[in-house]
């Protein structure tokens, strides 16, 4: 284990194969769909995407930090905002606080594995502040531009951890992860912050540098039941599905219970109660 540590130390990121079982990622897969189905697509039509300097960021996507709601895939709806497929494959993902609000989150995430590999990075009692459930659906799975979870998750540096459990098997023809090994040490692009008076987040550029700029990119292909656990300064890119099949992902971000969480975040966990794995 402490070449695990070591490794993730030295390229920012470790991958550990079939980590969970298919009968594991399949119980997921299940509650989400059963989620999918329960949304009511005429009361919300949010729809996430990281193209537009995340402006788009509104009411609906603050409150979902203590919540599990859904967003929908830009190219699911039309330009009247009408839906150009069905409602189950136009959902990009459904966050953030599934393992608070849904029993098979939780108990996923509460199992052992998970709370394991964060202490063997290095945290001392994992706390999780975050998760998602990632559909990349086939033909209209939106790009995740490059970008590091610490411009959105603010804490001490290294503060916060990503566990990305593949639900199906990854490829670079379904949007697989990629990487940028050793580059967490390059310190932070950009920050978002929000001003709670006015409700209005704001994406800063702190280092103007291209993303592309001597890059050393890897894709993570990686077969269904892996996990990619990641430090928070890792720049890290998903492409446009546009192949048939989907690439459905599970996304836990924790942090160390005594680490500082900024005011200016725009996940404010206020009335949910800790949750320690």
């Amino acid at each position: 284990m402490s070449d695990l540590r070591a490794k993730f130390e030295s390229n920012g990121f470790v991958v550990l194969e079939r980590l969970f079982t298919p009968h594991e990622t399949a119980r997921l897969r299940t509650a989400a769909s059963d989620i999918v189905a329960d949304f009511d697509i005429d009361q919300h039509r949010s729809v996430f995407r990281t193209d537009d300097r995340d402006s788009g960021r509104d009411g609906y996507f603050l409150e979902s930090a203590e919540a599990a709601y859904c967003f929908l895939e830009a190219d699911a709806l039309d330009r009247h905002g009408d839906l150009v497929c069905e409602k189950s494959v136009a959902i990009n993902k459904i966050g953030h606080a599934l393992h608070d609000r849904v029993d098979e989150f939780g108990a996923f995430c509460r199992e052992g594995r998970i709370g394991d590999l964060l202490r063997t990075l290095g945290f001392a009692q994992p706390l999780i502040q975050q998760t998602m459930y990632i559909f990349k659906q086939p033909g209209i799975g939106g790009e995740v531009r490059w970008h590091q979870d610490a411009s959105y998750l603010i804490s001490q540096p290294g503060g916060v951890i990503g566990v990305w459990v593949a639900l199906e098997d990854a490829t670079r023809e379904n949007g697989c992860l990629w990487m940028q090994p050793g580059r967490h040490r390059d310190g932070l692009r950009e920050i978002y912050t929000v001003d709670w008076t006015s409700g209005c987040g704001e994406l800063t550029t702190l280092d103007a540098r291209s993303w592309q700029e001597d890059s050393n990119a890897v894709a993570l292909e990686v077969p269904i039941g892996s996990v990619v656990a990641f430090h928070d300064h890792m720049p890290h890119f998903s492409s446009h599905n546009h192949s048939d099949r989907s690439r459905h992902a599970f996304t836990v971000h924790a942090i160390d219970a005594d680490s500082p969480w900024d005011s200016r975040n725009w996940l404010q966990r206020r009335t949910l109660p800790r949750f320690t794995v």
